[in-house]
């Protein structure tokens, strides 16, 4: 096996007491993929993920004999969960490739750090490090690191036909890593592997695309999956990445749905049921996409607070917010936003049982009365009381 690539002083993470205890429990095992990347790129490293040559029985029996808990989460694939101080660190068997479907793959344990790293999907996810710093580059990843290039590991194409979801993970990854040309071998193997994408679930299609939408500034490698066929494949009701761009630029907050709505040029609701976006995010997504530019109830810039009170009665904030930010840019939008994120959202103070209360049985005359006593509410800036309403209410049951 060759020797480390280079030596780094240890990062802090691996003096986090619950990583100490689980390194300490299963002393062959490194930290490997996104924990050392971030670590070199000088980034806040959030998921530790280890490997090590022991068999998953193995790990389960040395993390029990240390008091840790063991979870067998994938143990097919070598994968056990150890749970330290409250968290979660998947600790898999190093592993080779024994076939691929596009999707899936079986695979056969082995003690090599160099096979396991050979199955991984960029060289900058390839690399792992030992508890003193040392840091195993089999594939070129520290140098791709320093050169914001996103290169898979061997031939692209082969990679890609393993996991087709690669795609989007080269994606995913440019955008927060990539500066400079991408690579073009690995630009042609992704619109040749296009026609892959269609065998992925919905759900990791989202997944993968929540995280590029998320990234600081998404729009060179939104903008590359549009010339290269991706979006396209991924998105197609249809996309507009000029619009995204255009939310990019004007400096709005990095909200994947906020950014999805933007960059959709189509059906919300079909692609919210398509994609399988979960409840909270559909409402969002169709919510910010009503027809309208802006919305209707969208107040403009200069709106009074009776207009604001108004709108903000009817539809909560951060919808409000959200499509303040696809309807316009500039110091006036800004100063509407703050406007906006500084008020109570104004609650109607009647219910049906103040008109029984007041004597009135329940009816269709009780609900029209209180339909009018609610429009006469907004109509006044929404600032009439409880006592007030309730005075209005019976003078128009009265009537």
């Amino acid at each position: 096996m060759a020797g480390p690539a280079l030596r780094i002083a240890p990062p802090g993470f691996l003096a986090d007491p619950p990583v100490a205890a689980v390194l300490d429990a299963l002393p062959p095992a490194r930290p490997v993929g996104g924990s050392v990347r971030d670590a070199l790129a000088g980034r806040p490293v959030a998921d530790v993920d280890l490997a090590t040559p022991q068999p998953p029985q193995e790990v389960m029996a040395a993390l029990a004999r240390a008091g840790l808990r063991a979870v067998p989460t994938g143990l097919a694939h070598g994968t056990v969960t150890a749970v330290a101080g409250g968290r979660g660190f998947e600790v898999t068997t190093l592993r080779r490739d024994v076939s691929t479907d596009g999707r899936h793959a079986d695979v056969a344990f082995t003690d090599d750090w160099q096979e396991d790293a050979a199955r991984r999907d960029f060289t900058f996810n390839a690399m792992s490090m030992t508890r003193d710093g040392a840091i195993y580059d089999y594939f070129g990843g520290v140098t791709d690191l320093r050169a914001g290039l996103v290169r898979f590991v061997g031939d692209p194409a082969t990679r890609i036909a393993e996991d087709f979801l690669r795609i989007l993970r080269f994606f995913r990854f440019h955008a927060r890593y990539g500066r400079g040309a991408p690579d073009a071998a690995a630009l042609a193997a992704i619109a040749a592997g296009v026609p892959g994408l269609a065998r992925l679930s919905a759900e990791r299609v989202w997944s993968e695309l929540k995280r590029i939408l998320a990234a600081p500034d998404p729009c060179d490698a939104i903008a590359m999956m549009s010339r290269l066929g991706v979006l396209a494949a991924v998105l197609p009701e249809g996309a507009d990445p000029g619009r995204l761009d255009a939310l990019v630029q004007a400096g709005a907050p990095a909200d994947p749905v906020l950014r999805l709505a933007a960059l959709l040029d189509g059906d919300a609701e079909a692609l919210a049921a398509r994609l399988r976006l979960s409840v909270e995010e559909q409402r969002r997504l169709v919510a910010l996409r009503r027809p309208g530019a802006p919305a209707p109830g969208m107040p403009r810039p200069g709106a009074g607070l009776a207009d604001l009170r108004r709108a903000l009665a009817d539809t909560p904030k951060e919808v409000l917010i959200g499509r303040s930010w696809l309807a316009g840019a500039g110091p006036e939008w800004d100063a509407l936003r703050a406007s906006l994120a500084s008020l109570a959202r104004p609650v109607f103070p009647l219910a049906g049982r103040d008109a029984l209360a007041l004597g009135f049985a329940p009816g269709p005359r009780v609900g029209a009365a209180l339909r009018a006593v609610r429009a006469w509410w907004l109509e006044g800036g929404c600032l009439a009381d409880a006592a007030a309403c309730r005075a209005e209410l019976a003078r128009r049951l009265a009537g």
